[in-house]
């Protein structure tokens, strides 16, 4: 399956590993796209793991419908959705990063019998996104949110001089400049950083909140996240009503799956087997 469809929209993903191995779906986040996880995959194949990878909603070229409404949170999740029907699969363990994190919290929350697992790199509960945001140095971070929300303006800056500053961004956080080279040539596709930008401008539309999760869930944070602080992700226990677990890896920065994938994958692994047991 290299591709999948819900509607109008076409979407590419990487279905790879032993097709008769646990599915495990990967999210990825702003401004990646699939191939964030060519490290991980590899490792969570050698377990005897399928993983389903999707450039999600924004980021395939044949799915980047106009408009902010149209990457509200729900839709996002329906997509996951319509990956896993395609795949014929009732359920599968998630593992999202950034983005497809908040994706993945909210999967997991509106849809729990859809999910074995939950694997959160790098996101808090975005309920403890909203308490930290309000109560510590978390509405500093995530500052960019609201320079995110000007039209036009985000576009002009990041791709600027062959998206010089987008690539510089990536660097800093110690991305490998293959990877830095891919994502900033994907964000300079025709209306593709739009797109991508898309997901923070849906953010003041009316959603549902995403509630308590009730699914077996591991958390990972960097300490050196510079976009995530600790008290959000120490404030997420209190929002998952299941077996959770909290690693923080001490010298790893936001990127975790390209940053930390054997240690991710080991991780991963532990829990699918953990629940198999």
């Amino acid at each position: 399956m290299d591709t999948f469809r819900r509607g109008d929209l076409v979407f590419d993903v990487r279905d790879s590993g032993p097709a008769d191995g646990e599915p495990v779906v990967l999210l990825h986040g702003f401004p990646q796209d699939s191939g964030a996880f060519d490290r991980l995959a590899p490792v969570l194949h050698s377990a005897g793991l399928r993983t389903l990878a999707p450039d999600q909603r924004g980021y395939s070229p044949g799915a980047r419908p106009p408009g902010r409404s149209a990457y509200v949170l729900r839709e996002v999740v329906d997509d996951v959705l319509a990956l896993l029907e395609t795949a014929g699969l009732s359920s599968a363990h998630v593992v999202g990063h950034d983005w497809g994190g908040v994706a993945a919290w909210a999967l997991a929350a509106w849809h729990p019998w859809r999910v074995r697992t939950l694997t959160a790199l790098s996101v808090p509960h975005p309920a403890a996104m909203t308490q930290a945001v309000l109560h510590s140095d978390q509405g500093l971070r995530s500052g960019y949110i609201g320079f995110f929300q000007l039209p036009a303006v985000p576009e002009g800056l990041l791709l600027a001089r062959q998206g010089a500053v987008l690539r510089r961004m990536l660097r800093s956080g110690g991305l490998p400049d293959d990877l830095v080279d891919r994502y900033v040539e994907r964000m300079r596709e025709p209306g593709a950083l739009t797109a991508a930008l898309n997901w923070y401008r849906a953010l003041p539309l009316p959603g549902a909140p995403v509630g308590t999760v009730r699914v077996p869930t591991l958390h990972v944070w960097g300490a050196r996240d510079a976009f995530l602080g600790r008290a959000a992700t120490e404030a997420t226990r209190e929002f998952v009503a299941a077996p959770y677990a909290l690693e923080v890896l001490e010298d790893v920065d936001h990127w975790l799956p390209e940053l930390a994938a054997e240690r991710v994958g080991e991780l991963v692994t532990a829990r699918v087997r953990t629940l198999r047991g």
